[in-house]
């Protein structure tokens, strides 16, 4: 492709005046309110409970790359006091749904340990849904140095 001139001072200040206007792409991120409506999609409508349910994560991650987490929800996983399934939450993380594990009564137990991505700063939930329909929820506040999400 040959330019002239004309067409390469055009291009030049096309590219003066995009870098003038200060443009920058920065990630895209969830609204808090996204999270709830994935909270409220789980839960089915029911009240939110605490207790049941611990969240194990670190008060200060280093490096929001890898950041461990722990899910334990006390239960004798066989009748309707079991575990049918648990969603890990990351509020301001772009997509704010980071995983969910289901169980069967051959699960034994009902815990989960993982490694999640965390963008900045902020709130990570887990939800425990039963059989018998009750939810539970624990939330931690995670405080991130150095993003993972683009952060």
């Amino acid at each position: 492709m040959n330019l002239n001139r004309r067409q390469a001072l055009g291009l030049a200040t096309g590219a003066a005046a995009f870098a003038a206007t200060g443009f920058r792409a920065l990630p895209a991120m969830a609204a808090a309110e996204d999270a709830e409506k994935k909270l409220m999609e789980f839960a089915g409508g029911k009240a939110l409970e605490t207790g049941r349910i611990t969240l194990t994560a670190p008060e200060i991650a280093e490096n929001g790359n890898t950041v461990p987490v722990s899910v334990s929800v006390e239960s004798a996983m066989e009748g309707d006091d079991m575990v049918e399934s648990v969603m890990l939450l990351a509020e301001g993380n772009p997509s704010p749904d980071v995983a969910t594990f289901r169980f069967t009564a051959l699960s034994g137990v009902a815990a989960v340990t993982t490694r999640m991505r965390l963008a900045k700063t902020q709130n990570v939930i887990a939800v425990a849904r039963m059989k018998d329909g009750s939810v539970y929820m624990d939330k931690k506040q995670v405080k991130v140095t150095i993003g993972g999400c683009g952060g």
